[in-house]
């Protein structure tokens, strides 16, 4: 949703992600349970990063693609002892529930459960928050990779990554602990990131949501999630398009930022002169301006390069959270 303008205590929230520690909470995101024995490989098979070569403790981002590499979602997967955890976007849970519901037959030992309800989520975000996590009683998990993850204090797991590109954790939780561990973190001095606070740094991080950025008019490539993909693993859904995207270098469109004049409609034309070069598909009102995220035809140019996005002026930049090069 686009924001129009943003007061004090989102100000406030946003500055202390940057240099201090805030906590969002994302418990309305959905969370699926993958379990039995196939889990590993069926979760493989069906979405763009390498399972196989993970262990409980570990974790990945993946991206759910159609047969034809179009972006559903971008999920965040936790491996755990018994189970993988997936993160979803808010109003994807249902729709992938029955999707991947489609692709179990007869003989896999695969099973789905919505376990939203039964738990919580928050993302701490800032630099302040490896003190906060000291302090929970999950310091070892600092300084780990992405992804990786440890269980403390009867269940609540508290994994490397915010969720987006600021430094932090993201923390799942039975819901009989959130008030508990929620008045908690805010006693360590954590700031409350409303959800309007948290689609501000999305935006301006780059971080692609469902029905704006991942839609079935893109694929993970032209979103720049490469770290998401593996080129090495073999056959999944979406696999042979994507590979040939990338041999070919056939990525006709990229996901940037753009610095706006002035304020602007989501699914605005962006143009280059008279020519139609891309499509606004997020916007954000902040205390420094007006900010957006769209698709550019790669042909155009990148950073730098200036724009019309309906009527305002923008200007291209780099957002952190994707990237436009195969990762080395």
């Amino acid at each position: 949703m686009p924001t129009s303008g943003i007061d004090a205590k989102d100000a406030a929230a946003i500055q202390a992600a940057r240099e201090g520690v805030a906590i969002c909470d994302r418990s309305f995101w959905g969370r699926i349970r993958v379990s039995k024995d196939d889990r590993i490989r069926f979760l493989h098979n069906q979405s763009t990063n390498d399972f196989q070569s993970l262990k409980p403790g570990q974790g990945c981002d993946t991206v759910m693609v159609t047969s034809t590499a179009r972006t559903i979602d971008l999920v965040t997967a936790y491996i755990l002892d018994d189970a993988v955890l997936l993160l979803v976007s808010p109003n994807r849970c249902e729709f992938l529930m029955q999707w991947l519901d489609r692709y179990i037959f007869f003989a896999d030992k695969v099973q789905l459960a919505d376990v939203t309800n039964e738990t919580a989520t928050f993302s701490l975000i800032g630099p302040g928050s490896d003190a906060v996590v000291e302090k929970l009683g999950a310091g070892a998990i600092i300084g780990q990779p992405y992804g990786n993850h440890l269980s403390i204090n009867e269940g609540l797991i508290v994994a490397v990554g915010s969720g987006l590109a600021s430094m932090g954790y993201t923390l799942i939780l039975p819901v009989s602990q959130k008030q508990q561990v929620w008045n908690q973190i805010l006693e360590l001095g954590a700031l409350e990131l409303s959800d309007r606070a948290w689609d501000t740094l999305r935006i301006l991080q780059g971080r692609p949501a469902p029905d704006l950025e991942l839609t079935d008019d893109y694929n993970p490539l032209e979103v720049g999630l490469w770290q998401t993909i593996s080129f090495t693993k073999g056959c999944y859904i979406g696999q042979e398009t994507i590979a040939r995207l990338s041999t070919y270098k056939g990525v006709k469109q990229y996901l940037w930022g753009i610095r706006l004049n002035a304020p602007a409609e989501i699914g605005s034309a962006i143009a280059l002169g008279d020519e139609k070069v891309g499509k606004l598909t997020s916007y954000t009102e902040t205390a420094d301006g007006y900010f957006g995220l769209g698709y550019i035809r790669s042909k155009a140019g990148g950073v730098g390069l200036k724009v019309k996005v309906g009527e305002t002026e923008g200007e291209i930049v780099e957002v952190p959270f994707v990237s436009h090069e195969y990762p080395n």
